[in-house]
């Protein structure tokens, strides 16, 4: 099995655009080796690379941030499994704080989140006068659950 691929291949194998593959190596997501001819050839373990891209894309991680996760991984080899432990591992905290964050936004948006519209009914009993607006600007109630929520190191919630 060829262990180099064309921008072609990687494009078919990972459901990405050539364009954004363009972009990934622009932003130093992924890295290409040229030919003779100055043809891009990615290794096969760029294919793993892309998808977790786009997984950590999907859930909301900026490009900064998967980028200074990648950068960990060696460059001059395939990362292994130890590899890909480590880089997990450097992200168990920020991913817990987003499955918190959405499991009370998905838990509580029915629900008054101190943001001052008074426009639902359970409103005027949790915020009566907006009395959460002299907390600060936006939905305080959400504000202070996530303050609540937040994970501190090894995943347990903050008291």
């Amino acid at each position: 099995m060829n262990m180099e691929l064309t921008v072609g291949q990687v494009a078919e194998r990972s459901g990405v655009a050539v364009s954004a593959l363009h972009f990934y190596e622009a932003k130093g997501l992924i890295h290409s080796l040229r030919t003779a001819g100055n043809q891009r050839r990615y290794s096969r373990d760029t294919l793993r690379r892309i998808a977790v891209i786009r997984v950590a894309q999907r859930v909301g991680m900026p490009l900064a941030t998967i980028r200074e996760a990648l950068d960990t991984l060696p460059g001059s080899r395939a990362p292994t499994r130890a590899d890909w432990v480590r880089l997990s591992a450097a992200w168990k905290d920020e991913l817990e704080q987003r499955i918190a964050n959405l499991s009370l936004m998905r838990d509580t948006l029915d629900q008054c989140i101190g943001c001052g519209c008074l426009s639902i009914d359970r409103c005027r009993l949790a915020n009566p006068d907006d009395t959460w607006g002299e907390q600060g600007s936006g939905a305080q109630r959400w504000a202070a659950a996530l303050q609540q929520a937040k994970p501190r190191r090894g995943g347990k919630r903050a008291e």
